[in-house]
């Protein structure tokens, strides 16, 4: 309920008379107080009660109960200097809600009604509090209220001039055209914390970095010598015969997706050892360069060899988009193989683009992630020009990658692969598969601002993340964590605070950043962080962020730090940012499921 068709839209002029000259359709003050407060009646009645009184009946201009009020007839009163159509004014009474079950999901409207101008408002229940707007706690100016607020207020409503009206929860419809449901089935990793996603998730709640000096003599001479390297040379597990034909991205890739393929419930082998049809699965891994290193091998070849010295093999395993293939290869998958290339946002677009393809119908399950393999000297030798990579060493045994830290110096090169398997939900359901979460959405943005420096209003970062949870069907309330892109270097650590300061609040949903235990994996980050962020939701626990013995206070966000700790109840959306040079953002929303 809004304020009335019927009111007229005129200024109101509030002038004195005497009760004896009101009549029906006036708006009417008791006292000039009452007036200055916009606490005004549509005077609906008026009779005789004895030859000094009146009888008058009042209803809010709005809509309300009727009360009588007795005037002597002398009495002084004001009025409104607006007429209004009595019959149109309804007659309505809020009910108690005493008795009422609330549910998240439920609306309450709230209309000051002895406003003429009163305008409705809105209250939405999530996680068992009463919001103005579910998207504005940022600002600090929404306004939440108990579910005891609530029953006061339609208690007092007739009483206070006010109409609180209580709107059940919709009951949810099937729409038969409406996107279908992505879930999460199974993990895969290979990283600087060993093989495996056990090894991964053992490693970032133990707080353990992985860290190390890198010792080959093709390094020597560099000024940084430190980088999140996979301690296993991961052509060992593999045959030798399919790693010879395999750049390292494309191997890390390979053993990602054989884990999360097992981990999903699968038969080893693929797809048709699965019963699954191959042109129903795809393939959406990120990377930035995939391995650097063939290309530089091949050029070293050539000089030293000549073109007979290149092997044939240099081109095809060159490419980005070695890993998508490889791992289509090696579990026959004939529905897509994709590759995306946006940066250090690579990964978490990768998983995006795969959500997609589900949702609409064009595959049932995807394999999707990301795979790097950049620690070369070139490459490092470039981030080192770039005043990029932390000068910070192993020697006081905490990691030189420090997150939020206000002693933070760079980001630490890094490499790995991880993978998850995404399925349409009734896919999952129809087979019993475990699902770890919902990838319930995600949100892209780009800077505009600089090839390589973040843009330090968060502003696109902002959008992304406004985005991820619109595109889930969420709310900001609903977001309980952050897995946050942090690389620790000074300007993009303070704009990604800022952006998450902006749109969920201060302090906000804890925050945790695992670039401390890995460096920072380009355009595998993304896919290791959401393995990490579905753990999260299946376990209940935020690892903690390692090498932030002090959180910057220019920050601004509860970063966890020291040990793990519980997931918070009252929300089901997990974040997972990731940003690239060049101004990519890419945020991926997962979702709680009940178990």
């Amino acid at each position: 309920m809004s304020h009335s068709s019927e009111m007229p839209q005129v200024p109101i002029n509030p002038h004195t008379v005497t009760a004896a000259e009101v009549v029906p359709g006036d708006l009417l003050a008791l006292t000039r107080a009452g007036a200055e407060q916009r606490q005004w009646c549509v005077v609906m009645h008026t009779l005789p009660e004895s030859p000094e009184t009146i009888r008058v009946t009042l209803r809010p201009p709005l809509g309300g109960p009727d009360r009588d009020e007795v005037l002597e007839r002398g009495q002084q009163v004001v009025v409104a200097g607006r007429r209004v159509d009595a019959t149109a004014v309804p007659s309505v009474s809020s009910p108690r809600l005493d008795a009422v079950t609330f549910h998240d999901g439920d609306r309450v409207t709230r209309l000051r009604a002895v406003d003429p101008e009163g305008v409705e408002v809105t209250y939405q229940r999530r996680w068992g509090v009463w919001h103005q707007d579910l998207d504005a706690v940022a600002a600090g100016g929404a306004e939440t209220v108990s579910d005891d607020v609530v029953r006061g207020w339609a208690a007092d409503a007739d009483h206070e001039g006010y109409v609180v009206r209580h709107h059940a929860r919709p009951t949810r419809e099937t729409v038969p055209a409406a996107p279908r449901r992505v879930v999460v089935t199974g993990l895969g990793a290979i990283t600087p914390l060993g093989v495996g996603v056990d090894e991964l998730w053992q490693g970032l709640l133990d707080g353990r970095h992985g860290i190390r000096e890198l010792e080959d003599e093709e390094f020597d001479g560099l000024p940084v010598r430190v980088a999140g390297r996979v301690p296993v040379d991961p052509a060992s597990l593999l045959p030798r015969a399919a790693a010879r034909r395999m750049n390292r991205a494309a191997q890390m890739a390979v053993l990602a997706a054989r884990e999360a393929w097992a981990d999903a419930g699968f038969t080893a082998g693929g797809t048709v050892e699965s019963g699954l049809d191959p042109e129903r699965v795809g393939v959406s891994l990120g990377a930035i360069l995939g391995d650097a290193s063939i290309l530089v091998g091949g050029d070293r070849k050539l000089r030293e060899k000549g073109p007979r010295g290149v092997s044939p093999l240099t081109t095809p395993m060159t490419v980005p988009s070695q890993a998508a293939s490889q791992v289509s290869l090696d579990l026959h998958i004939t529905g897509e193989a994709r590759t995306v290339t946006s940066a250090c946002a690579s990964g978490t677009e990768a998983i995006g683009e795969a959500i997609d393809r589900i949702r609409y119908g064009r595959v049932d399950v995807a394999l999707a992630g990301g795979a790097e393999a950049v620690v070369t000297p070139a490459i490092m030798a470039s981030f080192s020009a770039m005043r990029a990579l932390s000068d910070l060493g192993l020697e006081d045994g905490d990691s030189p990658s420090r997150p939020f830290a206000k002693d933070r110096a760079g980001f630490v090169n890094g490499e790995g692969a991880g993978l998850l398997v995404l399925e349409s939900e009734e896919h999952a359901l129809a087979r019993g598969a475990r699902i770890y979460c919902e990838a319930a959405g995600w949100g892209l943005s780009a800077d505009a601002h600089h090839m390589a420096a973040p843009d330090p209003s968060g502003s696109g970062v902002a959008l992304a993340l406004r985005r991820a949870v619109r595109d889930a069907g969420g709310h900001v309330v609903d977001v309980v964590h952050v897995n946050a892109h942090a690389t620790a270097t000074v300007e993009g650590d303070l704009a990604e605070a800022g952006a998450l300061r902006a749109v969920l609040g201060q302090p906000g949903v804890p925050v945790t950043a695992l670039k401390g235990h890995l460096g920072h994996l380009q355009g595998a980050a993304g896919g290791v962080e959401a393995v990490a962020a579905a753990l999260t939701l299946r376990h209940g626990v935020v690892p903690p962020t390692v090498g932030c013995a002090e959180v910057d206070e220019a920050i601004g966000l509860d970063v966890v730090t020291g040990r793990p700790r519980p997931l918070p109840v009252d929300g089901d959306l997990v974040l997972s940012n990731s940003f690239g040079f060049g101004g990519h953002n890419a945020v991926l929303a997962l979702r709680r499921v009940n178990r």
